[in-house]
């Protein structure tokens, strides 16, 4: 059940990001639940082979370039999801950015498993 209120969370922020964001646009909400549970499969199979790959770099920029890696992995979910566009990467930096941030918001307010 938390997972199920995590996903509508997250999409619930996607379609807020999507108004304020220039160059993000989200064609629904249902779309947006879609981009939410991509982006939850993204990061649970994707990004830790990119982390993996990627750890020299991480490490020399004291990990700074995960936020790469979340632009990354939110231009693979426009990719795939139609519906869903991101227009660049440094839009996608931003949208990871405050995604990320929304969700932090979001969820604590969830409390603990």
């Amino acid at each position: 059940m938390n997972f199920i209120l995590r996903i509508l969370l997250t999409a619930l922020a996607v379609v807020v990001l999507a108004k304020f964001l220039p160059g993000v646009e989200v064609a629904g909400y249902v779309t947006a639940i879609i981009v939410a549970i991509v982006l939850a499969i993204l990061n649970l199979l994707v990004k830790p082979i990119l982390v993996l790959f990627t750890l020299p770099v991480t490490i020399l920029t004291l990990g700074l370039f995960l936020l790469v890696i979340n632009a990354i992995i939110i231009l693979l979910a426009d990719a795939f999801v139609s519906g869903f566009e991101v227009n660049g990467f440094l839009i996608a930096l931003l949208f990871s950015l405050l995604l990320s941030l929304f969700q932090s918001i979001l969820f604590s307010l969830l409390g603990k498993d």
